[in-house]
């Protein structure tokens, strides 16, 4: 510990150092730009939403408190032909220097935004503050009174569209008194516009919306008037009403290339067919069947264009794995006086079949292993694009310590399989067709098993399941049903020395409950709100963004009744069986929000708070091990190992089976910042903890208390480098505990004031971020 905090104070002398040359290669008669500030004079204009306008910002720092890499490129010496010194110019920032025009620009820019908010005599005045070389900016905003609309007219000479508009009124963001804010004027613009793209108005666009305000002299008030402007024919002078479209035909082509000439007659088609109506025109042999392609049309003939369906229509095939990409083209067409449009559908292929094969390292405890799988996928199995994946996998892995007698297995294998097959519709019997269609679900059905072969047992995992699936990339809800899902636990061999001193001798509920057969039932459903739509750019959530995650399960309750019902007998440990299986019988809630606060272009602060709790009832008194809690890691409170907390003060025996709960709380707080490349850091505090709910004899203290479970809430901080590789993120965390609930009261409680790095230090590897 000693050593650890005398290279800190090497590593703060140098910053220091550093510190007092930061101005190095500053040119004489020039200064660096220290510091940008933004200062308004009412506080219904944010400074925050004024920083975008700043055309020159400082040189960026390090959790927001050090330039770490203008100090890194002043390291460099001045002689470029060395290679030390290009590479520091290549990790550090050079130092920006203060631009009179660059302020000019921004405090112009800023003054017609605040402008555009209403505040038509705003003035930005830009404040320099000089000391040696170095110069701190400060754009005071001065906004003024602001400007209200005190009547709305409107001018709409277009009959047909006035009466949409006026049907429509209650949705409006005009209205008398309001802020002359022409970020909401031109908002209405959208909103009209988006109204009349449903209803028609095929090529309708914002700008034929326009206003004009009349400033009412001496005062503060605006007459506004909305105006609409007729349809113009290109090079003519002569004007109309706006065309109200209708869909003629719609038109499919399968074997579109986008890599070819855009134009349609380009297309290579030898064959076609009608379905429905439909045309449907295609190369060779038409890899979808028919009923596919229009069961997820969203565009009808005979009506009105609406954008709505279009993007529908965008959305429904976008879910199809058989295709690569989606293309929809709308031609005019004229029959009498009726304006119509021919659309295509333009579809192009994906490959169907792939092949792929994974091998991977582990280490538990300090046990090297290896395993390996390879994946078989086909994304259009049936022809109406069906995913379905068999995946087969093998392990080994070198086992120390064993705890049985060893004869019947010296390592641990595993072999497994398992295959899933995702139909991109919703099915269910005794539905009509129609109903089915209008419920924008996916279905997918998998079987999957496992073989487990340890020096203490041999155990085999089945289970299989069928579930429904809602939402789509990009969209910002996403819900899964899991409507059955059933596993078989199987433990065919039990070394008997194993068996003697861990489920027998010390008699241990839980050990014995988990090796013992088992099957689950279980209905589920998630529901998963990101409120950017999961658009990501970087493995980062581009803005301020939150994320809730809300999870409920249940087991065992149709078996239960059943077995009531029937007056089943019951085994020895008083449970009633299946085919002589005992089943579990549970009930599940999880809850998960995350939220990031953008601070500026380098820097962001993220919380999480996650909860949840298991509720063993009727045919059970202990949750199955698969389902229960545990505490530690990379992705929980990271000054422990994984599953080496709790449950509440218990401190552990060597069994991570007992450190497992039915009660688990998470919170943290991370301050992240760009390093340098692709290198992240962060700064991080978590808390949280696990609990039972039953008091077990092998777990003490670990049974939830309302007047004792806060004081058992363990804490860690640490610090955090991450490796952005735009696909994935590779994390490397060190968590010290800080405190620690195993202790009630002492400076073995309190590590955050008597640290030990061998006995408070947890280091974890990760992929992605801990939320």
């Amino acid at each position: 510990m000693k050593k650890g905090f005398r290279y800190a104070i090497y590593a703060t002398v140098i910053f220091l150092l550093a510190s007092c040359s930061s101005t190095k290669y500053v040119p004489d008669g020039a200064y660096l730009l220290d510091e940008v500030r933004i200062q308004t004079d009412n506080k219904e204009i944010k400074p925050s939403s004024l920083s975008v306008y700043v055309r020159q910002n400082p040189n960026s720092k390090w959790f927001s408190l050090i330039k770490t890499q203008l100090y890194v490129y002043n390291w460099s010496g001045r002689d470029s032909t060395r290679w030390i010194n290009r590479t520091l110019r290549r990790l550090g920032d050079a130092p920006v220097i203060y631009s009179e025009t660059e302020t000019g620009r921004t405090s112009e820019e800023m003054t017609k935004a605040v402008q555009n908010m209403g505040y038509m005599g705003a003035m930005v005045e830009p404040v320099r503050q000089v000391r040696k070389k170095k110069m701190k900016l400060t754009y005071k905003v001065t906004a003024g009174k602001p400007y209200k609309v005190r009547t709305l007219k409107y001018d709409i000479r277009d009959s047909k569209i006035e009466e949409y508009l006026r049907q429509d009124s209650a949705s409006t963001l005009l209205s008398e008194g309001m802020y002359f804010d022409v970020n909401t004027l031109d908002s209405e613009r959208q909103r009209i516009t988006s109204h009349l793209l449903q209803n028609g108005y095929y090529k309708f666009n914002k700008d034929y919306i326009s206003y004009t305000a009349d400033t009412v002299r001496n005062t503060y008030l605006v007459d506004l008037t909305l105006h609409l402007s007729p349809y113009r024919l290109p090079n003519e002078e002569k004007t109309q009403n706006h065309r109200q479209y209708t869909i003629n035909k719609v038109n499919f082509i399968t074997d579109y290339n986008v890599l070819e000439s855009s134009a349609l007659s380009s297309v290579e088609v030898n064959d076609s067919l009608h379905y429905r109506g439909f045309p449907i025109y295609y190369k060779d042999k038409l890899y979808l069947r028919p009923k596919v392609l229009t069961n997820n049309l969203r565009i009808t003939p005979g009506s009105l264009f609406n954008e709505q369906d279009v993007q529908r229509t965008y959305s429904n095939f976008g879910r199809l794995q058989a295709l690569k990409y989606t293309n929809i083209r709308f031609f005019e067409t004229q029959q009498g006086d009726s304006a119509k449009l021919n659309a295509y559908v333009l579809l192009t292929k994906s490959k169907h079949q792939s092949i792929s094969f994974e091998v991977e390292g582990t280490n538990s405890a300090g046990d090297l292993g290896a395993a390996a799988s390879v994946a078989f996928q086909h994304r259009n199995l049936f022809k109406g694009s069906e995913a379905f994946m068999i995946k087969l996998r093998g392990a080994y892995e070198a086992v120390s310590g064993l705890q049985g007698s060893g004869a019947h297995n010296q390592n641990y294998t595993e072999l497994g399989a398992e295959t899933t097959i995702n139909f991109p519709r919703f099915m269910f019997p005794f539905l009509s067709n129609d109903f089915k269609r209008r419920i924008r679900a996916t279905t997918e059905f998998g079987l999957q098993y496992s073989y487990q072969m340890r020096p203490e047992f041999t155990r085999i995992v089945a289970s299989a399941g069928w579930s429904y699936k809602w939402g789509v990339q990009r969209q910002r809800s996403q819900h899964r049903i899991d409507l059955l899902d059933i596993n078989y636990l199987y433990m065919p061999w039990i070394d008997p020395t194993f068996k003697e001193n861990y489920l027998e001798k010390d008699e241990n509920y839980i050990l014995q409950y988990n090796y013992d057969d088992r099957l689950i039932v279980r209905t589920g459903y998630s529901y998963t709100y990101n409120s950017t739509g999961q658009a990501l750019m970087n493995n980062a959530v581009m803005g301020n963004s939150y994320t809730i995650r809300v999870n409920f399960e249940s087991a065992g309750n149709l078996l239960y009744a059943v077995a009531k019902m029937g007056r089943m007998k019951k085994n020895d440990n008083g449970e009633y069986t299946l085919l002589s299986i005992p089943f579990a019988q549970y009930l599940k809630g999880d809850f998960d929000f995350a939220k990031n606060i953008v601070i500026d272009n380098r820097n962001s602060l993220a919380f999480h708070f996650g909860a949840g709790i298991a509720v063993p009832y009727g045919n059970a008194t202990i949750i199955p091990f698969e389902k229960r809690y545990f505490s530690g890691g990379a992705n929980s409170v990271r000054g422990w190992s994984v599953r080496d907390l709790g449950p509440g003060s218990f401190p552990g025996d060597d069994n991570f089976l007992n450190q497992s709960g039915d009660i688990k709380l998470d919170m943290s707080i991370e301050y992240r910042t760009r390093l340098f490349w692709k290198f992240r850091g962060a700064v991080f505090v978590d808390a949280g903890n696990i609990w039972t709910l039953r008091d077990y004899k092998d777990q003490p203290g670990g049974k939830f208390k309302f007047n004792e479970f806060y004081k058992q809430i363990a804490v860690a901080y640490g610090l955090g480098l991450r490796m952005d590789l735009d696909f994935f993120v590779l994390r490397f965390d060190g968590g010290m505990k800080a405190i620690n609930p195993v202790y009630k009261k002492g400076k073995d409680r309190y590590p955050v004031f008597h640290p030990d790095f061998g006995r408070d230090f947890a280091f974890h590897f990760a992929v992605g971020y801990p939320f």
